[in-house]
């Protein structure tokens, strides 16, 4: 698998990301619709457009997991047992249909887990950008992740 181990983690490691993804009107309005989201700003053209955006926004939540899924083939993929928690979420610019999204990575902690000696926890710090480079979501993630070596 091409996710890292434990290990291969560092405090201070940045990774840009080289998957990108164009967001569109049917990803916003089906995620929308699964998640029995019925807000009129993300499916209602005539609703939106009357709103200081002039458009339709697109659903903060489906933002959140495609930058935490564009992050996972370069860190996680394979390696990760769980996500125990993600914090500090924000979504500082809206992101609209026709944006295409990237992602950027910084650890920003790693310990040993004190009860499972074959995992270790890694913090990070994942950031979305749109295609002019703006910030459009940021959250910090904790995941349990698989070790190489097990210490006693």
């Amino acid at each position: 698998m091409a996710g890292l181990h434990f290990e291969e983690f560092f405090e201070g490691q940045e990774f840009m990301h080289d998957w990108s993804r164009t967001v569109t009107e049917m990803d916003n309005t089906l995620f929308s619709l699964l998640t029995m989201n019925p807000q009129p700003l993300h499916l209602d053209a005539h609703f939106s457009a009357g709103t200081e955006w002039g458009q339709r926004l697109f659903n903060s939540l489906y933002t959140l997991g495609i930058l935490v899924g564009m992050t996972v083939n370069d860190t996680t993929m394979g390696t990760t047992v769980a996500n125990l928690g993600m914090t500090d979420v924000r979504f500082p610019k809206p992101v609209f249909h026709g944006d295409t999204l990237k992602a950027r990575t910084r650890v920003v902690s790693v310990r040993a887990s004190k009860s499972r000696p074959d995992t270790g926890l890694v913090e990070f710090e994942h950031t979305g950008l749109n295609q002019r480079g703006e910030i459009v979501a940021v959250c910090r993630r904790t995941a349990m992740m698989r070790r190489k070596v097990v210490t006693a």
